[in-house]
């Protein structure tokens, strides 16, 4: 995927449905996965910040938070209250063994080619202290294949027409889609994606294969096991 995705049409057709609630409940479940880490903690892909924002002026994690992030109309349009940084997840800007943690929101980790994910994955491993935590949360792929077929339309309060179709290849474990949006002055946004999803038997043998071991595996924010109903699939992961 491109900036043509995770730019002005990734901000104009998501931040209308990220409520402030789910992004306390988000945050919530963050200061708890990191309650225990000692030192800074990098939000990879931290987009305008919703959470790192939160994280670094309250908390356990006060003052300790910094983003990442590669769009720059995300960092113009960035909140206040943490500092930034301008880069690229398959070659962090952070020296090595600098950093205590790392989490990653919606799948942010599995945007690229697979060879790409085992680059990205040896990076975080690079800059995170042995004993350091990743945390970062997707969709089981169980989910998508029981669902392979998807389509949205709606129209957003300032008068958008958002409109998205997708399939997911269980095969490849690829979900490829369009979005289009339609603004109310007529100019048209539209660029396609391809996520990767793996089973988690797969997930795990690509996270040891890059320097880290499962922890946690959690079906929800409440921290709750894995089950067939689950609609996310979080996981902890340390730094051998």
């Amino acid at each position: 995927m491109g900036d043509d995705f995770f730019g002005e049409l990734y901000l104009r057709s998501t931040l209308p449905f990220l409520s402030e609630a789910v992004t306390a409940r988000e945050v919530e479940y963050l200061s708890r996965a990191f309650a225990d880490v000692e030192g800074p903690v990098v939000d990879l892909g931290c987009g305008h910040g919703r959470h790192a924002a939160r994280l670094n002026t309250q908390g356990a994690l006060a003052g300790r938070v910094v983003g990442l992030e590669l769009d720059p109309l995300s960092l113009r349009l960035r909140r206040p209250g943490f500092p930034v940084v301008r880069g690229d997840l398959r070659a962090l800007p952070f020296q090595d063994a600098s950093l205590g943690g790392a989490y990653a929101w919606y799948s942010t980790l599995f945007a690229f080619s697979d060879a790409e994910h085992v680059q990205v994955l040896r990076e975080v491993s690079r800059v995170l202290r042995p004993g350091g935590r990743l945390v970062f949360q997707t969709v089981p792929f169980e989910r998508l294949a029981g669902s392979p077929g998807a389509s949205f339309r709606e129209r957003l309060p300032d008068g958008s027409l958002l409109e998205e179709e997708s399939r997911f290849d269980a095969t490849r474990g690829r979900d490829v889609g369009q979005r289009q949006l339609t603004l109310p002055d007529g100019r048209v946004l539209r660029a396609a994606y391809a996520l990767r999803y793996y089973p988690l038997a797969e997930l795990k043998r690509l996270l040891e294969s890059t320097g880290f071991s499962v922890e946690w595996v959690h079906g929800g924010l409440e921290s709750g096991p894995m089950t067939p109903e689950s609609t996310d699939l979080i996981v902890g992961a340390g730094r051998g």
